[in-house]
C-alpha cells in the first residue's frame, strides 16, 4: 500500500516554505502527497501562533479529522509549526489523537521520528532548537518547488523580544543560513522553472553571514537569468540599513513594494512594545526610499488597542496611515500570546478596540482602492502564475503584489507581460493581456 501524506498549512509564508520542504523530506521515506484527506495515512498540520485562538484551531481541525476516520484506521497525526513548539506538552496530554509533535527547528528529524513511531507506536515530542542542523539537512535535499513564484527561507528566529511577540519562543534566536547555501537553492529553484523568489525571515533584513547581508544576497540572486523578480519579507525598521536602501537605486529585479511593519504610530506605544525604534526613524527610512525611487510603496502591520493605547496614541497611528498611504497592510486587535511580556497586561475595552480597528481598516482599504483605481485604463507589468481553476482566465501579480485576473493565453504563464487594466476592486485588478488585445485590434 502506498504511503500518502495530507499537509494543511496555517499562517505565514515561512510555514508554506516549511511545508514544502517537509514534503521534500518525507518523499525520501516513500510518501506521496495527496489533496484528498480521506486517502491519507499521514496527516500533518503545520501551525501558526501569531493570531488569536491558534491552539483551538488545531483541536478543531483534529476534531474534523476524527469524524473523517471514525470508521477507518486513523492516520499518523503530526502537528508541526509554532503552536507545536509553544504548546507541545499540553497538546499531547489534551489530545490523544496526536502522535507526533515536531517544532520548527526539528524538521530534519521528521523522517526518523515517523519511522520510530511506526516501529514503537509511542508518542513523540521533538521541539529542540537546532536551526543549523535543520538547514544543513534540508540543503542536501533539493527544493522541488516549481511554482512560478516561490519562497526561500534565509533567516529564522528573533532576538528583538517585542513584548507582544511569541516568535523568540517558537522559532528561537536569530539564525542566518550560509550565503552560498541560499544561492545554491535559488539556482535550483530557477532550474525548476521558478521566476520570482521571495526571501523569508522573521527578521529578514537582519540577515548576516560573516560580512554578507541581505543586500548582497539580492545582488547575487539578481545575476540568475531565469529569476525575474525578487521580494523579501518580513523586515524590522531597525534593520533597514543604508546598504539595503541603496540596492533600490540600481536593482532591476527587486520589486518596489516594501513590507515594513511599524505596528503603531505612537512613540509611547512603541516603547511599551519594546520595538526600539521611533516614528521619526521610520519616517526617515520612508523618505530615503521615496527619494531614491518615488515608485516605491509601503505596506505594514498594525496592532490596534495595544494595552495602554490612549485616544491620542490611536490618532497618531491613524494619522501616520493617512500620511504614508500604506497599501496591502495587515491590521488586527491586540491579542495576548502566552509567555510574552504583554500577555498579562490589561486589555482595552472590546467596543473601543473594534471601533478603532474599523476606523483604521477603512482608511487602509481606501488607500488600496485608490491605488487600484489609479491603474484602471493603464498597462501594468504582470508576472503570470497560472490559469484560474474556475474559468479560462489567468492569474498573476503586479509589481506591488496585487492579484490580477485577466484574459490571456497558456504561453504567457511564467512570463512578465503587459496587462491593460479594465476594472478593479479593493483587492484585485481585472484586465486583458496586451498580446490578446493587439490580436483583437488586428
Amino acid at each position: 500500500m502506498s504511503k500518502k501524506i495530507f499537509i494543511k498549512t496555517f499562517g505565514c509564508q515561512m510555514n508554506e516554505y516549511d511545508s514544502n520542504r517537509i514534503f521534500d523530506s518525507v518523499k525520501k521515506i516513500g510518501f506521496f502527497k495527496t489533496e484528498d484527506i480521506e486517502e491519507a495515512n499521514c496527516y500533518l498540520l503545520n501551525t501558526c501562533h501569531i493570531r488569536d485562538k491558534a491552539k483551538e484551531k488545531v483541536y478543531h481541525e483534529i476534531g474534523r479529522l476524527k469524524k473523517n476516520f471514525r470508521y477507518k484506521k486513523k492516520p499518523i497525526v503530526i502537528v508541526t509549526g509554532c503552536v507545536a513548539q509553544a504548546e507541545n506538552e499540553e497538546m499531547i496530554k489534551r489530545e490523544p489523537y496526536i502522535d507526533l509533535i515536531i517544532g520548527p527547528q526539528s524538521y530534519h528529524k521528521i523522517n526518523n521520528k515517523i519511522e520510530e513511531f511506526l516501529d514503537k507506536q509511542k508518542k513523540i515530542d521533538e521541539t529542540e532548537f537546532e536551526a543549523i542542523q535543520k538547514f544543513d539537512y534540508l540543503n542536501k535535499i533539493k527544493n522541488s518547488s516549481n511554482k512560478v513564484s516561490s519562497f526561500l527561507t534565509i533567516q529564522e528566529g528573533c532576538d528583538k523580544f517585542c513584548h507582544f511577540c511569541v516568535v523568540p519562543f517558537t522559532r528561537g534566536p536569530e539564525y542566518s543560513r550560509p550565503f552560498n547555501q541560499i544561492i545554491e537553492e535559488a539556482k535550483n529553484l530557477a532550474e525548476n522553472g521558478v521566476k520570482e523568489i521571495t526571501l523569508l525571515g522573521q527578521n529578514v533584513n537582519a540577515y548576516q553571514d560573516n560580512k554578507s547581508k541581505l543586500s548582497d544576497l539580492i545582488i547575487e540572486i539578481e545575476k540568475i537569468p531565469e529569476i525575474v523578480r525578487i521580494r523579501y519579507t518580513t523586515s524590522h525598521p531597525r534593520d533597514m540599513t543604508d546598504d539595503l536602501i541603496e540596492v533600490y537605486k540600481f536593482s532591476k529585479k527587486l520589486m518596489p513594494l516594501i513590507h515594513l511593519p511599524v505596528q503603531t504610530g505612537s512613540n509611547k506605544i512603541l516603547k511599551l512594545m519594546n520595538r526600539k525604534h521611533l516614528i521619526s526613524d521610520y519616517i526617515r527610512t520612508y523618505e530615503k526610499l521615496k527619494n531614491i525611487n518615488p515608485r516605491i510603496e509601503f505596506s505594514s502591520d498594525f496592532i490596534i488597542a495595544y494595552p495602554g493605547e490612549s485616544d491620542d496614541d490611536f490618532m497618531a497611528t491613524f494619522n501616520l496611515i493617512k500620511n504614508i498611504k500604506f497599501i496591502n497592510s495587515f491590521s488586527f486587535i491586540f491579542s495576548p500570546r502566552p509567555g510574552t511580556t504583554a500577555s498579562n497586561l490589561d486589555l482595552i475595552d472590546k467596543k473601543i478596540s473594534l471601533e478603532r480597528l474599523e476606523k483604521v481598516q477603512k482608511q487602509l482599504f481606501n488607500h488600496q482602492i485608490a491605488m487600484n483605481k489609479s491603474l484602471e485604463n493603464r498597462e501594468i507589468e504582470v508576472l503570470v502564475e497560472n490559469k484560474t481553476e474556475k474559468s479560462a482566465q489567468f492569474f498573476g501579480r503586479s509589481e506591488y503584489m496585487t492579484p490580477v485576473i485577466f484574459d490571456g493565453n497558456d504561453k504567457e504563464v511564467g512570463s512578465i507581460i503587459k496587462v491593460k487594466v479594465k476594472s478593479s476592486n479593493q483587492n484585485t485588478l481585472f484586465g486583458i493581456s496586451s498580446n490578446k488585445l493587439e490580436k483583437k485590434v488586428a
